[in-house]
């Protein structure tokens, strides 16, 4: 069922959702309603603001068997990137904000992440693995130029020898190759550039504040031009809008110096079903039907089932086609490859000023 929304009371020019929906927690939700009165030009724009957040621990567990990392950090709650399909968007309701335009405009910083990790890194006990960056909200949204959170993230990685795989679709990311590279020379760092359409009117419109394809392909070779492997991810993939560029993303990518690729269907929890359907109902409006009868071929009749080992592939023909199509042009470019595992028997807590340093 879907919820209500609140109409926006501001321009929203480079936002993707249409609306703020009632998160799933309210208990008290408000409905909109056309009084048939339009002056949207005479309303201001909405801006994004930042709220700093003093978190007491940075380092998140996860048991799912459908990902390949049992741990992870936010450097950010919310993204202004503001892909109308980002299945993180349901987060922001334990904030009590709303998945729609709360999501895009309403970020959460936290900009004593790095002091944190440093104390859990030199906690007794720490066992390490590869921690993920990226897999909820992106660390390279557009408040890090400024904010500068990851790129310390990153340092104290560094210093301890940590192992760290990032996800992104920032091309800033390329701004940190100077602490990358080298942890990548020993087998500490991998990334994954996430490119959804090589098309830029799609990509404005589907996720307006992310930078183009092109940029991001400019960074998957400066990443690996510095030694630093980068896998494509044709993530995610949208039945009917972008399903059709798959092979040429992989080509484009594989071009660009991308050494493994990966794919995820396009998932649509909780809120995101509502808003991704108001947007695609108003931004392709001759093809929306189809868009959604596709996606709900992919997840057993619904526009999402949340259920493991399928939720990321989908299921049914439409699935097995995708997943066909994938494998052999994947194979064909030679990105078909299993990397191995980063290092973490190079993990050592690095001393403190003050510290007596070891003779051996």
């Amino acid at each position: 069922m879907d919820l209500p929304s609140s109409p926006p009371r501001q321009r929203t020019p480079g936002r993707a959702a249409l609306s703020n929906p009632d998160n799933s927690f309210d208990r008290i939700t408000a409905e909109g309603v056309d009084d048939g009165w339009h002056m949207d030009d005479d309303l201001p724009v909405l801006r994004t603001s930042v709220t700093d957040e003093v978190p007491r621990r940075v380092i998140t567990r996860n048991t799912s068997p459908d990902i390949s990392f049992d741990r992870s950090i936010n450097p950010y709650r919310g993204c202004e990137h503001g892909c109308i399909y980002c299945f993180a968007r349901p987060s922001h309701a334990y904030l009590g904000l709303s998945p729609g335009l709360d999501f895009e405009t309403r970020l959460i910083a936290r900009p004593d992440a790095p002091t944190v990790l440093a104390k859990e890194l030199r906690a007794r006990g720490y066992v390490p693995q590869t921690i993920a960056i990226g897999t909820n909200t992106d660390p390279y949204q557009p408040i890090e130029r400024d904010r500068r959170i990851m790129r310390q993230i990153l340092q104290v990685l560094s210093d301890f020898n940590h192992p760290v795989g990032i996800v992104t679709k920032g091309a800033l990311i390329s701004r940190d190759i100077d602490i990358l590279a080298p942890m990548a020379a020993k087998g500490l760092a991998r990334v994954g550039i996430s490119i959804t359409t090589l098309d830029n009117a799609t990509s404005r419109a589907m996720e307006p504040r992310v930078p183009l394809p092109a940029a991001r392909l400019r960074a998957i070779r400066q990443l690996t031009d510095a030694g630093i492997d980068v896998r494509v991810m044709v993530s995610p993939i949208v039945p009917a809008l972008t399903d059709h560029e798959m092979e040429r993303i992989l080509a484009a990518a594989a071009d660009a110096g991308a050494v493994a690729a990966n794919s995820i269907v396009l998932r649509l929890p909780r809120e995101v079903s509502g808003l991704f359907r108001d947007w695609v109902e108003q931004t392709y409006p001759d093809r929306a039907a189809r868009i959604m009868a596709r996606v709900r071929e992919l997840h057993g009749g619904q526009d999402y089932d949340p259920a493991f080992g399928t939720r990321m592939t989908g299921q049914g023909e439409w699935a097995r086609l995708i997943r066909q199509r994938f494998d052999l042009a994947a194979r064909r470019l030679g990105l078909a490859r299993h990397l191995p595992p980063l290092r973490s028997d190079l993990f050592a807590v690095p001393p403190r000023p003050g510290d007596q340093l070891s003779l051996f």
